[in-house]
C-alpha cells in the first residue's frame, strides 16, 4: 500500500533509451503511452537527424518544444555530456576529449544552461571529469571541485541546479567521492544522481551500494534507474562498451528495494529543498540500457521501456512509494 503522506515520485526517462531511430515522434508516442510526463533530453531527431542536445539550432529546438506540448511532456532536465572530458591534457590510452576548462565553461557549460532555459527545465546532468586512466581519483579532487565549483556558480547565475551523477572512470565514480565533492563545493546548485548499475558494473556488492547510496543521500537531487547483474571480478577501470549485465530494477543486484525504502525517511525535507530551487519535485528517470548501453548513452527499444518500467513500479509498489502515471482522468482533462 502507498504512503499517502508523501509527495508522489515523478517518474520518467532519458526518452531517447525508447525509440528505434530516436526520433522525437517515436520518443514521445513511447512516453506518453506508457503514462509518463517528463524525460531527460539528451539524443534526439527534430528533423535534421540525430544529435545530441547540445547540438541543436533554433529550428530543431523549436520543433522539441512544439511536439513536446502536443504529447503533454515536460523536461525534467538536460542529459548533457558536461564534465565528461579529461581533467588534465595527458595521453592515457583512452579516447576521452580534453578542452582548456575557461573554453569548455564559456562555451559548453553556457550552451547546456542557454538550453536548459530554452526548455524550461531546472535541472542540468553533467559528471565529474576524467582523471589520467590508472591514477587515484582523490589525487584529483582538489582540481575537480574548483572546476565544478565554477560549473555550478555558472548552472545557479541562469537559475538551474547541476547534478553530478555517479559513474566508473571518473573522478565522483563512487558515492563517498561525489559527497566529498558536494562538501566541498557546498552550493545549493549543485546536486548528486544516484545510479545503482553504474556502481555495480564497478564490481560492488548490493551492501556495498547502499552504503554508497547512504553517502550520496545528503546531496541527493534525482535519480537514474538502471540496473545490473554483478561481475564476478572489480576493476579499477571499467570497459564501458562492453557491459552486457543490465536488467530491470526489480532483477539486478543494486537493491533498489532497500534504497527507495530508506528514501521515505527524510523525503518530506529533500521535496522542500528541491521545490526551494524551483523544481517540482523528486525525478526518477529510467535509463535502462536493457538492450545495450555504453559510455555516452544506452538503448532500450520501446518495448524494453515498458519492461523497465514495470520493474521500477514493481520495486516503488512493493515498498509502498507513491508514484503517479497519467490516468483515465488526466487524458480526458
Amino acid at each position: 500500500m502507498q504512503n499517502q503522506s508523501l509527495a508522489p515520485l515523478l517518474l520518467g526517462g532519458l526518452a531517447d533509451e525508447a525509440a528505434n531511430q530516436k526520433t522525437a515522434m517515436q520518443q514521445f508516442c513511447a512516453f506518453a503511452a506508457l503514462g509518463l510526463r517528463y524525460y531527460t533530453l539528451r539524443f534526439i531527431d527534430a528533423g535534421g537527424g540525430i544529435q545530441n542536445v547540445m547540438q541543436l539550432e533554433p529550428k530543431g529546438i523549436e520543433n522539441v518544444r512544439s511536439l513536446q506540448k502536443e504529447y503533454g511532456l515536460s523536461v525534467s532536465s538536460i542529459g548533457s555530456p558536461i564534465g565528461k572530458v579529461k581533467l588534465l591534457d595527458i595521453d592515457d590510452g583512452t579516447n576521452n576529449r580534453y578542452v582548456p576548462f575557461e573554453e569548455y565553461l564559456q562555451k559548453d557549460v553556457r550552451r547546456a544552461c542557454d538550453l536548459a532555459n530554452q526548455f524550461e527545465c531546472k535541472l542540468i546532468r553533467g559528471f565529474s571529469f576524467y582523471h589520467p586512466r590508472g591514477t587515484d581519483p582523490h589525487a584529483h579532487l582538489p582540481q575537480a571541485i574548483d572546476q565544478i565549483g565554477q560549473i555550478t556558480r555558472m548552472c545557479d547565475s541562469y537559475g538551474l541546479t547541476y547534478g553530478l551523477e555517479v559513474e566508473a572512470n571518473l573522478i565522483g565514480q563512487t558515492g563517498k567521492l561525489l559527497a566529498k565533492i558536494h562538501s566541498a563545493v557546498a552550493h545549493p546548485a549543485l546536486v548528486l544522481v544516484f545510479d545503482g548499475a553504474n556502481l555495480v558494473c564497478q564490481g560492488m556488492s548490493t551492501d556495498e551500494v547502499f552504503q554508497e547510496y547512504l553517502a550520496m543521500k545528503p546531496g541527493l537531487g534525482w535519480i537514474h534507474v538502471k540496473d545490473y547483474k554483478r561481475p564476478s571480478i572489480a576493476s579499477s577501470h571499467v570497459d564501458e562498451e562492453s557491459l552486457k549485465a543490465f536488467v530491470p530494477a526489480n532483477l539486478g543486484d543494486s537493491g533498489h528495494e532497500a534504497i527507495f525504502r530508506d528514501l521515505q525517511v527524510g523525503y518530506p525535507q529533500l521535496i522542500e529543498k528541491l521545490r526551494a530551487r524551483g523544481i517540482p519535485g523528486l525525478f526518477v528517470d529510467l535509463e535502462p540500457h536493457v538492450k545495450g548501453g555504453g559510455q555516452f548513452g544506452g538503448f532500450s527499444g520501446p518495448d524494453g521501456f515498458g519492461v523497465a518500467l514495470r520493474g521500477l513500479c514493481k520495486v516503488l509498489d512493493y515498498v509502498g512509494f507513491p508514484y503517479k502515471l497519467r490516468s483515465f482522468e488526466d487524458i480526458r482533462a
